[in-house]
């Protein structure tokens, strides 16, 4: 069996995780890694016995299979646009940048190029939001609420808006792209931020936010994120519906309804597991299950990028809808 070669760019700690799950896989070669601090691609290197390389186009002339870029917000773009030269399959973690034009202008690179591409939504692999889906069936959903209540994380960038886009665009971007796949677009956002930043050396970005959206069909919600407590709180969403009531996290999902309320545990770790291996069987040929390919992410992105502008500004913000059906992330069989 030939392997997958997969090389990384990018060596910080959700690269670190990728190559830990990428190296447990018998059908996945680590070609190697590079970042701009060679002293943390020399770390990630010798703890899996890889190579370093000293930048993007060093890693695609060893001719990987399969690129990974696990950047922070602020970098994304260059990178990107090298792999997509190549024509080489591209997996992005999130957030696919910290604004709106480059994941625009990557997305019609990757169109163009018509590239193999993935992006790290790793939650859509969760079996309880397949169920969340089933559940409501038919029913129209009526109302949602999603929240991320959490720390500053001890990453420089982190509080600074022109480096992270700010906690909607950076720590929300899960609860957002879950709210679209199981509730539907957003036509409408209204936010608001505190305009105080958290208690952090060279902070501009706002300690809270709150979100009123509006739904094409006919839904309202709104979206809560804070970045002022020691740990993470809360992350998830809440979901109304006739008769209905759910509500869906990273470990686990609680259902209301006329038979009373019952719980259903979920393993974030198996879901990080689920994302890669998707698309690793997608490189090979031999799986269709990449539920979140960078067009689908980028209507996230569309959606994180107008509650900050909204919340900005203070105006109201319409999202640029998707052209293409909204992927539910389920595939056949799946």
């Amino acid at each position: 069996m030939r392997r997958c070669r997969v090389g990384l760019v990018g060596a910080g700690g959700v690269a670190r995780r990728h190559a830990r799950v990428l190296g447990g896989f018998a059908d996945v070669e680590l070609v190697g890694v590079t970042d701009v601090l060679p002293e943390a691609a020399a770390e990630l290197a010798g703890a899996h016995g890889i190579r370093t390389f000293g930048d993007v186009d060093e890693l695609l002339a060893a001719g990987p299979d399969a690129v990974y870029v696990c950047v922070p917000p602020f970098a994304h773009g260059p990178a990107e646009e090298a792999v997509v030269a190549a024509g080489v399959p591209m997996f992005v973690e999130k957030p696919v940048a910290v604004d709106l034009a480059t994941a625009e202008r990557i997305a019609d690179l990757v169109a163009r190029r018509g590239l193999l591409t993935g992006v790290g939504h790793h939650w859509r692999y969760l079996p309880v939001v397949r169920q969340a889906r089933e559940l409501l069936g038919d029913r129209p959903v009526r109302m949602v609420s999603g929240a991320w209540w959490d720390k500053v994380p001890p990453v420089a960038w982190w509080s600074r808006r022109d480096r992270s886009g700010g906690p909607v665009v950076e720590q929300a971007a899960h609860v957002l792209d879950l709210i679209r796949s199981l509730v539907g677009e957003v036509t409408d956002v209204t936010a608001y931020g505190n305009g105080t930043p958290p208690p952090v050396d060279g902070a501009d970005i706002d300690s809270v936010t709150t979100a009123a959206l509006r739904f094409a069909d006919g839904a309202v919600g709104t979206l809560t994120a804070a970045c002022v407590l020691g740990w993470k709180q809360r992350a998830g969403v809440e979901i109304l519906a006739d008769g209905l009531a759910l509500s869906l996290a990273e470990d686990g999902l609680v259902v209301r309804d006329a038979d009373g309320e019952r719980r259903f545990a979920a393993d974030p770790d198996a879901a990080r597991v689920a994302v890669d291996r998707a698309f690793v069987d997608a490189v090979r040929g031999i799986g269709d299950d990449v539920r979140v390919p960078y067009a689908e992410a980028l209507g996230t992105q569309r959606l994180a990028v107008a509650i900050a502008d909204s919340a900005r500004t203070g105006r109201t913000v319409r999202p640029d809808l998707p052209t293409a059906p909204l992927a539910t992330g389920v595939t056949v069989g799946a």
